[in-house]
């Protein structure tokens, strides 16, 4: 794994070797940041089970102001605190011990509000419409923030659920990227 573009262009991220921790792949991350832009340019981004933390560390290469980075498992937070200081981003970044399926008031609880989120949780879990939801209750969203969803292929999403309307959609793979909209 490496950061794909930015101040930490080709950069190498320490490899992951944890159970259950699935990484964006570097074709994926690309897209995804190709069809963001210049979105990512001084937004305060959450990256929601962040496993790796790749997502979120491409997006402050990119010029993000900050990152918050939500995992649950210990050993994958350790990991990204590691690359973190490895690709000298620690400093605009903070990384959070919480599971992130039952609420996100540590997103409140940061100060923050948040223009772009990331959220990748185990495929298995089928939690799009969960996710948003907590997103919703939590209170730390701009208005028109982007939520950049990864599911399984085989998952269907639905195109408005509560506050975000579904504004494009891509399958890489067994991948599908869904990109949703706050629209309160």
């Amino acid at each position: 794994m490496r950061i794909i573009a930015g101040s930490r262009k080709g950069r190498k991220l320490k490899p992951v070797n944890i159970p259950g921790i699935r990484p964006t792949s570097d074709r994926v991350r690309e897209a995804i940041f190709s069809i963001l832009y210049q979105s990512v340019v001084e937004a305060n981004v959450a990256d929601l089970f962040a496993g790796t933390g790749a997502m979120g560390m491409e997006a402050l290469s990119r010029g993000a102001a900050h990152c918050v980075f939500v995992e649950g498992n210990p050993k994958a937070l350790s990991l990204i605190n590691e690359n973190l200081k490895h690709v000298d981003l620690e400093k605009n970044s903070q990384s959070l011990r919480w599971d992130a399926m039952k609420n996100l008031q540590c997103l409140k609880r940061t100060g923050l509000k948040f223009d772009l989120i990331f959220a990748d949780p185990p495929y298995a879990l089928n939690a799009v419409e969960d996710v948003l939801q907590v997103l919703a209750e939590s209170d730390a969203l701009n208005p028109g923030a982007v939520v950049v969803f990864e599911s399984a292929a085989n998952q269907g999403v639905v195109e408005k659920t509560g506050a975000f309307d579904l504004t494009d959609q891509r399958k890489y793979g067994k991948t599908l990227v869904s990109f949703f909209r706050f629209m309160l």
